[in-house]
């Protein structure tokens, strides 16, 4: 599903108007970038949490070369299923 497909169906079961379902959407978006940002969790009861882990620094291999190389530390976004979302899904 793009976002797109998101819209016209929020606008369709909430029965709003396009516009209206893409400030949502995008508020939505948005609000969950600017918690992880700070380093806040998002909690959705049910459907799931969204997190920032952090990834060590490492060393690796350019696969072009076979050279090593330092590949730094890093924050990622990282989404966990709840319960209700998991068991829907099965």
């Amino acid at each position: 599903m793009t976002k797109a497909e998101l819209i016209d169906l929020v606008a369709d079961n909430t029965r709003i108007s396009k516009a209206a379902a893409t400030k949502a959407i995008d508020s939505f978006i948005g609000g969950v970038t600017r918690a992880l940002k700070k380093g806040d969790k998002v909690t959705l009861v049910g459907f799931g949490t969204f997190s920032v882990s952090r990834r060590k620094a490492r060393r690796g291999r350019n696969p072009k070369t076979g050279m090593e190389i330092k590949i730094p530390a890093t924050k990622t976004p990282k989404f966990t299923a709840g319960k209700a979302l998991k068991s829907a899904v099965k």
